[in-house]
């Protein structure tokens, strides 16, 4: 490498400083006396010494706080005195000591000590920064936003490859950037105005000019560090024996601190406030949202990490993860993902690392509540709907799992898998019904730009639930033909006559052990449906369920314990929309995002600040949405107008409603008593009572007694949701 060296000679006269103007208000040139104050143990590359500003207020500056540093270009302090700045156990003295400083302007009551090379900075008021071996700034910094300088080149941008290692889904990072946005720009490349809009979007609050330093903010603490380059530093952050940390912006507040601990990397890229990354961690071209934790060696790189999420040890690469998103363990990966959030990636999970082409574009798309079971891996491309249960398996070929709350089983190379559609709900019933609160309780943030729909049962899952439905029915039809002495079916020519003989069937025969073959679920083997007859039965008073309770908000909303026959009339002036999609965890009708997709084109919206309160919109008119849906969905199940609706139609989704509610929380209650009451479960313990020292009794579930109180809560509003349209019959 060739360097290039330059002879400065120390204490040259210096004509003339451009300081800032902003920053050199109520500013004056230092005295004579406290020249020669400083003059005793500080050097100067300005031998008069007029490259210094202080502050105009009488006794708001004491030289003697200034001691043993070298200045060069221009330095502005801000009040130095007499102050002691504490941080949990560190106290120092307000001042600057032992450090060099070039262009730099300090706030108030800041220290600056054993800062070896402090370099184009500005900090705010009450900044401490003690042991560190560089903070600089380039001129064309970015802070991790991916526009671009004058002079530089399209191939200097900095693009974030989330989805797909071939980057062709690549989004650009920027400050406010949310899990929404990038799942808009990842998921629509096909769309190229679309695309070059986000461009513009992106670069609307660039200047360009080769003007920018870099920015510490109040009450931040940094110390320990090694280098600080090309970095905004947002208030009350606190980083400590950071290795590098460059090209980044780390977005903090008093409300919602970030931190940024030993050993740890960060390198183009943004991090969300409130968030916190620890422990030889390392993350390159990435935006990290709010109220997150990267820890323990974990790697994150060319990635979108959602709100809310934890990821320990493990390695992520070029993924886009919504909110929600549950990590850990040295031997689990993640790569080339869109992964749509309240997930939980199990030991041993090698997702990615089984392409099947010669070049590594395979990708994996999985609905939210994602979990794969402990060593599974699987070949790319697949896709997987919401809240699908992976058991341990090597799966050796392409999967699309097309039924929500499903459990996927391995059963050996070159033979079809297991599914058992709604196992949660027939099953498992208290890691679904807990689901809600768990993650409600789990979001700390203070401010909620990205919208989170955190109920299990929303119109997205809902949507996929009547899908599955019709899968059900559909392959139960070409079952009946398949059949001995189905021949009579075989006959039946109209679709429409056999899907409702198919569907016919499964109403019934309840008790039917019937499996089904569905030959799209896996390439080449196809998949073996168990229990589709229980699972057609429990999905179908979920839908009921969503529907009932979706309008009973509805009611509550409107000061109303009784649905009336005009208020569907009400309801179905509200527009339907029957497709939705996750939207970086907002649940948005799919038409709400192509009329904003639009806006964008046509310029109407102009800003990301726009989008963000687009979604806000279409947020507020959520509730009014889910009503028009519930009521189309009761229309569906019943094959007739809800104006069509019998007497015995209403008490039927009442009595349903009813039963999956008390089921919940029984079968809530069963599934956690199992960590209770099986004798393997007991077998390390002494006796009960140590057994409930250790677990807690049951009794004392925080969850079930919550469970308890609103089951009976919806009972009771229940009860007289239905009983004015009886009696008007």
């Amino acid at each position: 490498m060739n360097k290039t060296m330059t002879k400065v000679t120390p204490l040259v006269k210096t004509v003339k400083i451009d300081f800032p103007a902003e920053c050199a208000k109520g500013k004056r040139h230092l005295s004579d006396s406290e020249i020669n104050i400083l003059k005793q143990t500080n050097t100067n590359r300005d031998s008069t010494w007029q490259n210094i500003l202080v502050p105009e207020e009488k006794d708001a500056f004491d030289p003697n706080l200034v001691l043993n540093n070298d200045f060069s270009g221009f330095v502005i302090f801000g009040r130095t005195t007499s102050v002691l700045l504490k941080y949990h156990d560190l106290e120092l003295m307000a001042g600057v000591y032992n450090s060099y400083l070039q262009d730099v302007v300090l706030g108030d009551d800041c220290v600056v000590r054993n800062v070896k090379y402090f370099c184009n900075y500005r900090t705010a008021e009450r900044v401490i920064l003690f042991n560190i071996q560089e903070i600089s700034c380039t001129n064309h910094s970015k802070f991790g936003n991916g526009f671009l300088k004058e002079g530089e080149k399209e191939s200097d941008r900095i693009w974030i490859g989330v989805g797909n290692e071939n980057d062709k889904r690549a989004v650009l990072p920027f400050e406010d950037m949310i899990p929404a946005d990038a799942f808009i720009w990842s998921r629509y490349k096909d769309d190229e105005l679309l695309q070059q809009r986000f461009m513009e979007m992106t670069e609307r609050s660039n200047t360009k000019k080769l003007d920018t330093y870099g920015i510490i903010e109040s009450d931040a603490v940094i110390k320990n560090t090694t280098l600080l380059k090309d970095a905004k530093i947002g208030s009350n952050c606190y980083i400590k024996g950071a290795f590098k940390l460059k090209n980044i912006t780390i977005l903090s507040s008093a409300d919602e601190p970030s931190q940024v601990g030993e050993g740890v990397e960060l390198v183009n890229g943004i991090l969300g406030y409130g968030s916190k990354v620890f422990y030889q961690a390392v993350a390159v071209r990435f935006v990290i949202g709010r109220n997150c934790q990267l820890k323990y060696g974990a790697r994150l790189l060319n990635s979108v990490l959602g709100d809310n999420s934890t990821v320990s040890c493990c390695e992520l690469l070029n993924n886009l993860i919504f909110p929600f998103h549950e990590q850990h363990h040295n031997s689990s990966f993640l790569i080339a993902s869109t992964v749509c959030g309240q997930s939980n990636i199990a030991s041993g999970a090698t997702i990615g690392s089984n392409h099947n082409s010669r070049s590594p574009d395979g990708e994996m798309l999985a609905g939210r509540g994602f979990w794969p079971g402990l060593g599974s891996d699987f070949k790319f491309n697949s896709r997987f709907a919401s809240f699908s249960l992976i058991a341990k398996g090597s799966y050796q070929n392409e999967l699309n799992i097309q039924y929500p709350f499903a459990l996927v089983a391995y059963d050996g190379p070159c033979r079809p898998i297991h599914i058992i559609p709604a196992y949660w709900f027939l099953y498992n019933m208290y890691a679904i019904a807990r689901n809600k609160s768990k993650f409600q309780k789990r979001d700390k943030r203070k401010v909620k730009v990205q919208h989170i729909e955190t109920d299990p049962l929303a119109p997205d899952t809902i949507q996929e639930v009547v899908e599955g439905l019709q899968r059900i029915i559909i392959l139960t039809a070409d079952y009946l033909v398949s059949k001995k002495d189905g021949k009579a079916l075989s006959a039946i020519t109209n679709a429409d006559e056999l899907y409702q003989v198919a569907k016919d069937y499964l109403h019934q025969n309840p008790d039917s052990t019937i499996t089904l073959n569905d030959p799209i679920s896996q390439k080449k083997y196809g998949a073996v449906i168990y229990k589709p007859v229980k699972a057609y039965k429990e999905y179908r008073k979920v839908v009921k369920y969503f529907a009932v309770s979706v309008l009973m908000d509805w009611c509550k909303k409107n000061k109303k314990k009784s649905l009336e026959s005009s208020d569907f009339a009400t309801i179905k002036e509200l527009v339907l929309y029957r497709k939705w999609l996750n939207v970086g965890g907002q649940v948005i009708p799919e038409a709400k995002l192509e009329e904003l997709f639009l806006r964008i084109k046509d310029t109407t919206v102009k800003a990301w600040k726009q989008v963000h309160q687009y979604y806000d919109e279409c947020q507020k008119m959520y509730d009014s949405y889910k009503a028009s849906y519930s009521i189309y969905l009761l229309e569906y199940l019943y094959s007739r107008k809800i104006e069509e609706f019998t007497d015995d139609i209403w008490e039927d989704i009442k009595a349903d409603v009813l039963l999956i509610s008390n089921e919940m929380y029984s079968s809530a209650l069963t599934s956690r008593m199992k960590d209770y009451d099986d004798e393997f479960r007991m077998i390390t313990f002494r006796n009960a009572r140590e057994m409930n020292a250790v677990l807690s009794s049951i009794v004392d579930n925080e969850f079930l007694g919550e469970m308890k109180k609103s089951t009976q809560a919806f009972d009771k509003a229940l009860e007289p949701l239905f009983a004015k349209l009886i009696t008007e019959k």
